[in-house]
């Protein structure tokens, strides 16, 4: 009888591969040759020897793996190698970026910082908060929002479920259009029509119809490809059964796909929550609590930081408070973020048995 080993055989139409901890080895291989080019070469830049350390890590990686497991095998892994070069390459000026504003942002974040607005206090003196711009912020993305989803939800539906002919052809042209219209050109449109010609005077309304015409397009481009994700199945077994199209649309292909549409809503209201051209166009900014946005000038995150950076005359209390300023509407856009994936995942359909 033959005896029985605990150690698995190789079968033999199975070639060598490279231990799991290899692609480990060569990354901290590659870094660490890279970084001692860098110090012997005198390099300052960490750019340098991070380009260094990709470059002989993708080196490597085929070097060993057509070695050990062949030219075919050895392409595939240089292949995900690749991957995970473009994706740290992505992901480290991102984590660099929240990392250096929160690092400055935190210093002056506070209660009382959140809770209370410039006043009479100037740009060059410390204390004041951002209040009146969180406000003005909301305010006029909440005006925005209001006007340009059900615009832009009813247009996405005509275009997919009536939409036919010229007209059709017309409203998805200018719809690409605007989605590459530069935010300055929203804000010059609304300025020459609303305050120069009207005579409105600027108010935080002026600017939401500006960051309207920002996220209109959003909007209508993101609804209309969740609706054509729904199967035409559904639509067929509605009609068959005698419902109008019109209660088809809402009782069958809305439901279907609000999570892709609350999504990408909410991807749009984050777009614009971060423009500067339209506000410093339209809105001009106050240091004072202005809670109508249809009267007088408005403050806004964007604008109070680019204010505190621009007029802080070498004082370091001014930018602490745009860096704080900053944090504040990364948080808000990520908050924004968070809550479009939850809706999604809370609102997508059941696929289980």
């Amino acid at each position: 009888m033959s005896q029985i080993t605990d150690a698995p055989r190789r079968s033999s139409l199975q070639g060598a591969t490279l231990p799991r901890w290899a692609p480990w080895a060569l990354a901290a291989g590659s870094v660490a040759l890279g970084l001692g080019i860098s110090a012997a070469a005198g390099l300052d830049s960490d750019i340098q020897w991070g380009l260094m350390a990709a470059v002989f890590f993708v080196g490597g990686t085929y070097a060993l793996a057509a070695r050990v497991e062949g030219r075919r095998q050895a392409k595939d892994r240089v292949a995900t190698s690749l991957v995970w070069v473009a994706f740290l390459l992505a992901v480290v000026p991102l984590v660099s970026l929240i990392w250096e504003t929160v690092e400055r942002g935190v210093k002056v974040l506070d209660g009382y910082f959140l809770t209370h607005s410039m006043g009479l206090i100037t740009d060059t003196e410390p204390g004041g908060g951002i209040y009146h711009a969180i406000l003005g912020t909301l305010e006029q993305v909440a005006i925005a929002s209001v006007i340009s989803v059900p615009i832009g939800i009813l247009t996405a539906i005509y275009l997919v479920e009536y939409g036919r002919g010229k007209l059709a052809k017309a409203v998805t042209f200018f719809v690409d259009v605007m989605t590459g219209i530069p935010s300055i050109v929203a804000g010059l449109f609304v300025l020459s029509f609303w305050i120069l010609i009207l005579d409105m005077g600027p108010s935080g309304f002026a600017g939401s119809m500006a960051l309207t015409i920002l996220m209109l397009p959003v909007v209508v481009r993101s609804t209309e490809e969740m609706l054509k994700l729904v199967p035409n199945e559904l639509r067929e077994a509605s009609l068959a059964l005698g419902v109008p199209k019109w209660r088809t649309i809402m009782k069958v292909v809305l439901p279907t796909s609000i999570g892709g549409i609350t999504t990408g809503v909410m991807l749009a209201i984050a777009r614009i929550t971060g423009e500067t051209a339209p506000v410093l166009l339209l809105v001009w900014g106050s240091t004072f609590i202005n809670t109508d946005p249809f009267d007088g000038p408005q403050a806004s995150l964007p604008m109070y930081i680019y204010q505190q950076y621009t007029n802080s005359g070498g004082s370091g209390a001014a930018y602490d408070r745009a860096w704080a300023a900053a944090l504040t509407l990364i948080a808000f856009v990520m908050i924004l973020n968070l809550a479009a994936r939850g809706i999604a995942r809370w609102k997508a359909p059941k696929t289980g048995r």
